[in-house]
């Protein structure tokens, strides 16, 4: 069981930093293209800036669970190396449960707020709903879900390997 969460894990953050990926490329290349039409077309392209800020606050939320799942984000490192394995253990599980209850705020309230922001259009792109934008945060919760347990049964500490 433990083996095929771990597997389920590495492919569903695999998953996550791939599209992360991709909307950082995406992000690029519409500023380059928002730069080319501005500048040497004198035509600017209202809809790029929304595209750009969207795709870096999905860019984000598909980024955090492979910081969830290398344990970089909520760290007690001194803490940690003073203390025994058996407190480490509940270090772990007290980090592990602090996180689990703020993403899960993060994914009730951030499916709260994309269900209403539904019935709103994206400024320059009338026909698209704020909905798509917002539902960045659900699902990204969700992968960081993922990668909080994880991490909980199978910490890696890389921060701590290069911690000087």
């Amino acid at each position: 069981m433990k083996n095929a969460f771990l597997t389920f894990e590495r492919w569903a953050t695999f998953s996550a930093m791939l599209a992360a990926c991709a909307m950082l490329a995406v992000a690029s290349a519409l500023g380059m293209f928002q730069i080319l039409m501005r500048f040497v077309f004198e035509q600017p392209a209202e809809w790029t800036e929304v595209l750009i800020r969207f795709s870096l606050i999905w860019m984000v939320f598909l980024a955090i669970p492979a910081a969830f799942r290398q344990g970089a984000m909520v760290s007690v490192d001194v803490l940690y190396r003073w203390s025994p394995p058996r407190i480490r253990r509940v270090l772990d599980w007290v980090v592990a449960l602090a996180a689990l209850a703020l993403i899960g705020v993060i994914i009730w309230w951030g499916w709260d707020y994309a269900q209403r922001g539904g019935v709103q259009s994206m400024a320059g792109l009338e026909s698209v709903s704020m909905f798509w934008a917002y539902l960045a945060m659900p699902v990204g919760g969700l992968f960081c879900v993922v990668g909080i347990i994880g991490n909980l049964i199978d910490p890696l500490r890389m921060e701590l390997e290069t911690a000087q």
